[in-house]
């Protein structure tokens, strides 16, 4: 525990998820309230950029003689989701403002096979986001090098396969065994 709290890269990664959280609101407060669509398009366009930087500062990191730790796995598998789901968020918070400050449609909630469709393609989306994170992982243990100090990278592997299973069981699975009524209703 004391590694992640000293961790610099453990600093990084809180400040690229606050970092895509105020770009993602900024961009859709100018949109909608302020009605300036050209700057709400170069926010939200920076989205990615976030997964950038924090990208560049693990490699930076690594590069450094930083002996790796549970924060590059970290990094690694907060890359991956964030790569992602990153679009589908972007695109979720845009329906929920668009509707509340623009009379757009109101969020479509699923009920029955849409809903189980939903959960599978979310389910393949994390085992994507689990196999980019096991690259990332991956490459980091290339560019170390140094075969004693990888483990904590090794060890991530496993637990995005827990993360993967996780999912499974309560996403597609549970929709399959416990569907409601295939009405989609208006939410």
């Amino acid at each position: 525990m004391d590694v992640i709290l000293h961790s610099p890269l453990t600093f990084a990664i809180v400040a690229c998820e606050i970092g895509f959280w105020v770009l993602l609101v900024g961009g859709l407060v100018v949109r909608y309230p302020l009605r300036q669509r050209r700057v709400s398009t170069v926010l939200l366009a920076a989205v990615p950029v976030v997964d950038l930087v924090l990208l560049v500062v693990t490699v930076i990191d690594l590069l450094n003689g930083a002996v790796p730790n549970i924060t590059h796995g970290l990094a690694a598998a907060y890359l991956g989701f964030s790569v992602v789901f990153g679009p589908s968020m972007v695109r979720w918070a845009d329906v929920r403002f668009a509707h509340r400050f623009a009379g757009g449609p109101p969020p479509v909630r699923l009920h029955g096979r849409e809903k189980a469709r939903k959960e599978w393609r979310d389910w393949g989306k994390c085992v994507l986001a689990c196999a980019i994170s096991a690259g990332l992982l991956l490459a980091a243990i290339f560019v170390v090098g140094r075969p004693g100090q990888v483990q904590p990278l090794w060890d991530w592997l496993p637990r995005l396969g827990t993360v993967t299973g996780i999912w499974f069981l309560v996403g597609p699975l549970w929709q399959e065994i416990f569907k409601p009524s295939s009405k989609a209703q208006v939410r």
